[in-house]
């Protein structure tokens, strides 16, 4: 069972240059005392049989497969557009144009 000092709280708080009080000491000992054992008790569940996860649940890929199915071609795409240059739609300037 872990059990954290006054003195060692005091040590931490010096480190992360935290000002904490006498009274504030007691207390914040008392609480990392509450997590230590709280950590402790989580490494006595974990053993060596149950492999380390990321998630609880085993995630999969919910993409279907990638199937070549017939499509129209670019001429086809393109028969339908108001205007074409090069094999591509052709759509008005919006950005750096000057009016």
């Amino acid at each position: 069972m872990p059990t954290i000092s006054r003195d060692e709280v005091a040590h931490l708080a010096k480190l992360a240059r935290l000002a904490v009080t006498d009274e504030e000491l007691d207390v914040f000992a008392g609480q990392l005392d509450q997590i230590l054992d709280a950590v402790a008790k989580v490494g006595q569940v974990a053993d060596q049989d149950i492999p380390p996860t990321s998630h609880a649940v085993p995630l999969t890929n919910v993409f279907r497969e990638d199937v070549v199915k017939p499509s129209l071609s670019q001429q086809q795409a393109l028969s339908g557009a108001p205007a074409e240059e090069e094999g591509r739609f052709r759509v008005p300037r919006i950005l750096g144009e000057e009016q």
